[in-house]
């Protein structure tokens, strides 16, 4: 089984457009300013990194501590050529360990919909298992808010949106609270989220 979601099969057109794309790509200002909200310092993950470009890139350029993780091994290859001094895990997103540790931040950015739905919720609840409280998780969607299937433009494999109102459940379902929603110049849906403090527990 593909665990890359076909991406391992397209590496080289991959790594010839997005997978070199500079640091003012469709997304990086977006990330960037998401990555300010953050501490210098402060663990972050990116879920399917790809190659580090340039996603990664902008969040190590902010001074933040940065993983990635990547289950085609033709883009972790790449990843480590790029950012060698970013650990990196050539592992799918719905097993990885996540180096073992918990984060202050989490991104997906390009990920999600690319998952089976209930390979989707897994993946949330396995974000809040590794969010410290008051942590931050930014991921993308689809355009638009309601749930939509289609082909993806690079592996032509079925991509799959849950839609805002079935992200905004699951999300509040494991404690994580979206405080803004919002879409790039490329159309594409952000959910800007925050993992609880505390947990409420009736008597």
């Amino acid at each position: 089984m593909d665990q890359s979601n076909g991406y391992e099969r397209v590496a080289a057109a991959f790594l010839a457009g997005r997978g070199r794309a500079p640091s003012t790509a469709v997304g990086t200002r977006e990330v960037r300013d998401w990555a300010r909200t953050l501490p210098p310092g402060a663990a972050v993950i990116d879920l399917g990194c790809g190659t580090g470009l340039p996603i990664t890139k902008v969040l190590v350029d902010e001074q933040l501590n940065v993983y990635g993780v990547d289950a085609a091994p033709s883009l972790v290859e790449a990843f480590r050529h790029n950012l060698p001094d970013v650990p990196v895990a050539c592992e799918s997103v719905v097993e990885s360990s996540f180096f073992n540790r918990t984060f202050d931040g989490v991104v997906a950015w390009g990920l999600i919909f690319l998952l089976q739905p209930e390979e989707q919720r897994y993946l949330i609840q396995r974000v809040a298992d590794i969010l410290l409280p008051g942590g931050r998780f930014l991921f993308t969607s689809s355009c638009g808010t309601e749930p939509l299937v289609w082909n993806d433009g690079m592996t032509d494999l079925e991509s799959r949106s849950l839609g805002a109102a079935e992200y905004r459940k699951l999300l509040s379902e494991v404690g994580l609270h979206v405080t803004r929603e919002y879409e790039d110049i490329g159309e594409n849906h952000y959910y800007d989220t925050i993992k609880a403090t505390s947990v409420n527990r009736q008597e």
